[in-house]
């Protein structure tokens, strides 16, 4: 479990952040008629040059080898939201202006991504327990605990960054993070686990993905990095059992470590959990949907960085099991 013995750092948005930022997502929202337009997200980067200069710097990425950070200020009204969705497939245009505002956070960091095989190719995805889902490894699980894992780990184009915005989370439920900066592994078992030994294979998110007739490659689960040691991690959708014994020691006493060094983040609404998608793993506690509209429910966004070198130049070569990742606008 969570130690939860430092809270995640706070970037603190001030009335004036906040105004920029709704704003300017309300316009875009109004000109465009919905948040999912591709003209929408061609005119992403147009406004980039709109915000001040504090507002970018508040919004600059994961900086601290805590590997995440959230950005709290923005305020969601819970009876204007409507009620918490039974499945992302019903949520239509509910909390369309908090998906701009998040891709326009997003934007501020790098270039939002999105996946043609998971929630229908969009930009913002909404997360919340749905019935039947309870206890798979996905988002839409509830019942048992997500356990840490790499957003996307089973493809090489995976983002560098996650963000999580908070529409309702009235049981204070917690996401899970744990940074490989904060581990403390042993020389050796870095070095096991930088071998290519397992494969990750795709999670039960990307259906098709898993259809995927090609054979899987086996990934390094750690790299080393100028700045320090990133990782792949998804012991969920990692077949361990086909490893040798020397490696399977050392994954289990990093997924031991992590959980030393793992803090519980409850979101308040309007907060956005900023993840490092190379450094920290990330996962949530259980809890007992009751599907009555007033469930959790978080928006997420992926963003990748251009220019980042933080993973190994192998990864280029791997087939991702068939899974194209979308930009937002073109390169």
């Amino acid at each position: 479990m969570p130690t939860a013995a430092a809270p995640a750092p706070v970037r603190q948005l001030d009335a004036d952040h906040v105004t920029e930022l709704t704003a300017v997502a309300a316009e875009l929202l109004d000109i465009h008629g919905s948040a999912t337009s591709p003209a929408l997200l061609a005119d992403l980067p147009l406004v980039r040059s709109r915000f001040s200069r504090e507002l970018r710097h508040a919004l600059r990425p994961v900086d601290t080898a805590d590997g995440l950070f959230v950005v709290r200020g923005l305020h969601v009204d819970d009876a204007d939201l409507g009620p918490t969705p039974g499945h992302w497939s019903t949520v239509g245009e509910a909390g369309a202006l908090w998906d701009v505002v998040l891709l326009l956070v997003s934007t501020l960091m790098g270039t939002p991504i999105a996946w043609d095989g998971q929630q229908d190719g969009r930009f913002v995805h909404n997360i919340v327990p749905s019935p039947g889902h309870e206890t798979v490894q996905t988002g839409a699980s509830s019942s048992v605990l997500l356990a840490p894992h790499t957003e996307d780990a089973f493809h090489p184009g995976r983002a560098h960054l996650l963000l999580l915005c908070c529409m309702r989370n009235h049981d204070h439920i917690a996401t899970t993070a744990a940074s490989i900066r904060r581990a403390d592994l042993p020389d050796e078992d870095v070095a096991e686990l930088t071998r290519p030994v397992a494969p990750i294979l795709p999670d039960d998110a990307y259906e098709d993905a898993q259809q995927f007739g090609g054979r899987p490659a086996p990934v390094p689960t750690l790299f080393a990095t100028e700045d320090g040691l990133t990782l792949r991690y998804d012991p969920a959708y990692t077949p361990l059992d086909e490893a040798d014994e020397p490696w399977r020691a050392a994954y289990g006493r990093l997924e031991d470590e992590l959980a030393r060094v793992s803090v519980a983040v409850s979101l308040r609404p309007g907060d956005v959990l900023v993840v490092d998608n190379d450094l920290v793993v990330h996962g949530r506690v259980p809890f007992r949907a009751r599907y009555d509209g007033t469930d959790r429910w978080l928006k997420r966004a992926s963003v990748r960085v251009p220019g980042r070198r933080s993973r190994p130049e192998a990864e280029t070569a791997e087939h991702g099991y068939g899974q194209a990742a979308l930009e937002a606008w073109p390169a």
